[in-house]
């Protein structure tokens, strides 16, 4: 069965709505969180500033790592006829 357009972005708003509930965090957990987190997880938050400086630093990374990414997926820049690339490609 092949699904409309629509249905399919509806089916995925559902599924993406379905993984995301559970992470709300309860009423007790938003008491004992800082005011950063609250409503965001459950359990223990971040026991010292540490603990957000490394979040940050990972965050940063990840970053910078898929704007790479999608950078060199869009221009790779190898423009060179002996690029192993080239090799590849013309031996078909």
């Amino acid at each position: 069965m092949k699904l409309k357009y629509i249905e399919k972005k509806l089916l995925s708003l559902m599924l993406l709505i379905g993984a995301v509930a559970p992470v709300i965090s309860c009423p007790v957990c938003e008491r004992n969180k800082s005011s950063v987190l609250s409503g965001l997880t459950h359990g223990v938050g971040p026991d010292s500033r540490w603990d957000y400086l490394i979040v940050w630093i990972t965050v940063a990374i990840v970053l910078l790592t898929l704007f790479f990414s999608v950078k060199w997926m869009i221009r790779p820049g190898e423009k060179s006829g002996t690029h192993i690339k080239r090799m590849i490609l013309n031996n078909q």
